[in-house]
């Protein structure tokens, strides 16, 4: 019976509308469109057809049969590129797509950041994001339950400032588990499937990552599409402002257009027939002009403030308590355009979380100092020394002296000194008397608090209805599970709430019920039901 009910779920879901637009040829989406919007702009071919150092290629040398092939220049040029033509896909975060907008200053700020980027009403600051699914290799799917990633840079006139975003506002506490929380969220190392019971193994020897699991399991842990999701860069940032006076931040984008969550049943139903609904959906918007946009929330705490609260606001496992801070609005976050190429404009993008601008110290805790070392190591490895260099990357301003290395090097600082000091006039640093002179620094702890997951299981998770889809969710994760780890996790969410606990042991039980039925005969019910929606 549970089957049969989830199946018609699905025939439900599958009427999800995902955007269309007018054209000559019909009703299409802008996506299916692309190549004829192309032809459109260009009624006529482009160009001629050269090789990569710019000379014509001969229509006789586009045919290689009853020819010598390692004479034919074109042909070796056309396929030694071929084999080079890809570079390691991220770790994390490897499915995205990328477009670029502008933020704009809609109220003054200066009393907290003296950030240029956030001040000055009506100013607008290009940017480039980029959109993604944590977990997922290149031809994934977007609709599992996991971070689903906004990665913003924003070409200020003070430098790049880069924000990393998550769609749940929390993260670990110690950067040391990032590896291992990272592997056993992705595909088992002999299976290469994505296994629950690493996932379930890890989570139950480390349970600060529990609050992470029960968001991704809630409603919330599938939005509708990026456009319809909130997301966060998580830390919270020390910044100042032109007095000297510092102040702490949390920055929250919050989505213009609303919040819109899917189930499970409907991001399987579509997932089984358009694994890439998000990037066509925010495609499609764009293309449509219904530009996606988010408001800019700043919540604020002072100095005094610390020594009033009774929590760690640096601690990335928990949210703040409501009623300990002010929240004020800064701007207006809006993308209104396609990047031009995905490789050039997304794939080769490098967001750090380091880049940041006078105005920003940064966040003082141990996984951000952990995160400003290795974002820049691994896109070193990915996209080379010089990837600042790629156009995507570089900043407006910039003078330096980094030399040589593998391409691309710009002008390469031309005939400019290489060395500082020097009396020859090579750049010189600046000071910015604004700068606070002293740096907090945090003491952590290391012990596992499961208050806010019983927060978030009693106020965020509203009602019953959702703490039972929660459930489900949860115990859905169990099915197959090693019993020990099945043992424990019960356990463990009981630890949370002991109704969060009671709901999911029941649910596996149901869950446990359905699974009697062999395998070949879940699928095809499955199959049965999405080929008659």
């Amino acid at each position: 019976m549970r089957l049969l009910t989830v199946c018609g779920f699905i025939c439900m879901a599958v009427s999800t509308v995902v955007g269309y637009q007018c054209y000559d040829n019909g009703t299409a989406d802008a996506v299916s469109q692309q190549l004829a919007d192309f032809r459109r702009r260009h009624p006529r071919p482009i160009g001629v057809w050269t090789k990569l150092t710019g000379d014509p290629i001969d229509i006789r040398d586009i045919v290689s049969l009853n020819t010598d092939i390692f004479n034919n220049k074109h042909h070796f040029l056309l396929m030694s590129h071929f084999d080079r033509e890809r570079i390691p896909e991220r770790v994390v975060h490897a499915k995205g797509i990328g477009a670029f907008g502008y933020y704009e200053v809609t109220n003054d700020v200066s009393k907290y950041i003296s950030a240029d980027v956030f001040n000055g009403i009506g100013k607008r600051t290009p940017i480039v994001g980029r959109f993604s699914t944590a977990s997922q290799n290149l031809g994934g799917t977007d609709l599992r339950r996991e971070f689903k990633g906004v990665s913003l840079k924003f070409y200020t006139r003070q430098g790049n400032l880069d924000l990393i975003c998550l769609n749940i506002p929390i993260l670990m506490k110690d950067p040391i588990d990032f590896l291992s929380f990272a592997h056993a969220s992705r595909r088992n190392p002999q299976t290469s499937i994505f296994d629950n019971t690493m996932r379930w193994d890890f989570t139950t020897l480390r349970p600060q990552f529990l609050q992470i699991f029960l968001w991704l399991n809630s409603d919330l842990g599938i939005p509708d599409g990026y456009r319809k999701m909130n997301t966060f860069p998580v830390h919270t940032y020390e910044v100042y402002n032109k007095h000297g006076e510092t102040f702490y931040v949390k920055f929250n984008f919050r989505t213009e257009i609303g919040l819109f969550n899917l189930t499970s049943a409907q991001a399987l139903a579509i997932g089984a027939d358009d694994p890439d609904y998000y990037n066509r959906d925010l495609y499609n918007a764009i293309a449509a002009g219904d530009y996606p946009a988010w408001r800019l929330e700043m919540d604020i705490l002072t100095k005094d403030d610390l020594t009033r609260i009774d929590y760690d606001p640096f601690d990335l496992t928990r949210q703040w308590k409501r009623g300990t801070y002010r929240t004020v609005t800064a701007g207006r976050l809006v993308f209104n355009r396609h990047v031009d190429n995905n490789f050039k404009d997304a794939e080769q993008t490098a967001f750090n979380p380091d880049n940041l601008v006078p105005g920003i110290v940064g966040p003082p805790d141990a996984v951000f100092k952990a995160r400003r070392i290795f974002y820049l190591d691994t896109q070193n490895y990915r996209l080379g020394v010089n990837h600042v260099n790629s156009r995507i990357n570089a900043p407006l301003y910039d003078r330096n002296y980094n030399r040589d290395g593998m391409p691309p090097v710009r002008n390469n600082m031309k005939d400019a000194p290489n060395y500082y000091p020097n009396s020859f006039n090579g750049p010189m640093p600046y000071v910015d008397e604004a700068r606070p002179t002293e740096r907090l620094f945090i003491m952590e702890n290391a012990a596992v608090d499961l208050q806010p997951m019983s927060e978030f299981y009693n106020t965020v998770v509203d009602t019953d209805a959702h703490r039972q889809r929660m459930a489900d969710n949860l115990a859905a994760s169990l099915e197959g599970v090693s019993q020990d780890i099945e043992k424990k996790a019960l356990k463990l969410l009981t630890l949370v709430d002991i109704d969060l606990g009671t709901r999911v042991t029941q649910a596996l039980k149901v869950a446990k019920a359905a699974a009697m039925i062999p395998l070949r005969e879940r699928y095809n019910r499955r199959a049965q039901c999405l080929s008659m929606s």
